[in-house]
């Protein structure tokens, strides 16, 4: 997966979540993670990437960059 975008979306779907459920786990908004899955969003600040990473129990380094050596910490 190229995008954290696309990283995202990932993710959010193997957890079974919802933009929704997300942006509630997260505290950001809905607008800013549909913004961000759909790449029309600007360079993502680390804070909001870590905010996501840890309510998808993901590693931040796998979203932000798709690190593969993090991508393990992607579990269902």
């Amino acid at each position: 997966m190229e995008s954290i975008g696309a990283r995202l979306k990932y993710a959010r779907e193997q957890k079974l979540m919802t933009q929704e459920d997300l942006a509630e786990a997260a505290s950001v908004t809905e607008a800013t993670i549909s913004r961000m899955e759909n790449g029309r969003s600007g360079p993502t600040r680390p804070s909001t990437a870590r905010k996501l990473a840890a309510a998808l129990d993901i590693d931040p380094r796998w979203l932000l960059f798709g690190d593969e050596d993090a991508e393990g910490k992607l579990a269902a």
